[in-house]
């Protein structure tokens, strides 16, 4: 089961010298794994692409939104869609944890996000963190452990050090 939501910050891209841009996060519901993040306008080509890069990672054919008729348009038929706040619970505390420990999304603050780049940098991080490294207070396992991607919890030198492919 997948959860889909978005949050909106302000950013300025190379295209427009203002606008909005939104965050879009994907979620497994089961262990809280970051699926995807996206950044982009709030248009239905933003849920395609956040759908297409959930689906590439997850066999999943039940999703919980938070009711933005994009998602209705942009799912196969073949996808269950559930919609409202009690499915989608998870993915707001996330998106919570996600905005309390990273200053970018904070609007009075020096380092609040103003490029769309910066955002895209800040979201990646962030979603290494919370998956790779950030343990839960009860469990105290991350939810690379709980989807059984990772035996313990990882470092940054863990994360900076890992070999991939370019």
């Amino acid at each position: 089961m997948v959860i889909c939501g978005k949050k909106q910050a302000n950013c300025v891209s190379e295209e427009e010298l203002s606008g909005d841009c939104w965050i879009g996060l994907s979620l497994d519901r089961e262990s809280g794994l970051i699926l995807t993040g996206r950044v982009g306008k709030h248009t239905d080509e933003f849920a395609k692409e956040l759908i297409a890069n959930t689906e590439g990672k997850t066999a999943a054919t039940v999703w919980f939104t938070d009711g933005w008729q994009a998602y209705e348009r942009q799912l196969s038929d073949a996808v269950e869609q559930w919609v409202g706040k009690s499915g989608t619970q998870r993915l707001e505390r996330t998106n919570g944890i996600l905005r309390q420990q990273n200053g970018r999304f904070h609007r009075r603050q020096n380092k609040f996000s103003k490029v769309w780049e910066q955002t895209e940098m800040a979201v990646r991080l962030a979603i290494s963190y919370f998956n790779w490294i950030w343990q839960n207070s009860w469990t105290h396992d991350t939810a690379a452990q709980r989807a059984g991607l990772a035996l313990e919890p990882w470092s940054w030198w863990n994360i900076t050090t890992y070999p991939t492919l370019l």
